[in-house]
């Protein structure tokens, strides 16, 4: 199967790390969110003719996370959660793409604390265009809903209402910009 994107070109693309960004939000004592960004430090994707075959791999620096709170971010990085000084990266690593349902979908193997276990992720295409510097850029969202306890993300602490103070289910949201290598 192929499919086509207007604008699409195949070659080797490289992530701005200036214009891309990675979030994520989760449930705080069961009744609000908290949200977050971490550093992306690299990220390639090997564009061939047929979009459903290409190939991604990227890096986030963990050690970057920042939500709005040092207290928090530091216990974030600690071995209760995160444990930096020994994971201080996260990495996705594509197997795949697919369109089911007119909705595109890249599958791939993301690893956080050392742990790897299979994840889609629904990507919006943003659409293709030059720079004033002459760059051919592509930009894209996407998103992915992952069980943190999955990865080894297991802390917590019961509340006395009932419930627990973090949530299981983390929103991992993704806005990427890349530039085609010539």
């Amino acid at each position: 199967m192929s499919i086509e994107i207007p604008g699409y070109r195949p070659g080797t693309w490289v992530l701005d790390p200036a214009h891309s960004e990675v979030t994520f939000s989760v449930r705080h004592m069961m009744i609000s969110k908290v949200r977050g960004t971490f550093g992306v430090k690299n990220a390639t994707l090997i564009a061939p003719e047929n979009p459903l075959e290409a190939k991604v791999e990227a890096n986030v620096d963990v050690t970057s996370i920042d939500t709005n709170d040092d207290n928090r971010d530091a216990h974030l990085r600690s071995a209760d959660f995160f444990d930096v000084e020994n994971h201080p990266s996260m990495t996705f690593v594509s197997t795949g793409a697919r369109v089911e349902g007119g909705d595109f979908f890249v599958d791939g193997d993301l690893t956080i604390r050392g742990i790897t276990r299979p994840v889609s992720f629904e990507l919006e295409f943003g659409g293709f265009g030059t720079d004033p510097y002459g760059n051919y850029k592509a930009g894209a969202s996407a998103k992915a809903v992952i069980n943190r306890e999955d990865f080894g993300l297991t802390w917590n602490a019961a509340l006395e209402t009932g419930g627990v103070l973090v949530g299981k289910e983390i929103t991992i949201g993704l806005d990427l910009q890349g530039a085609l290598q010539a």
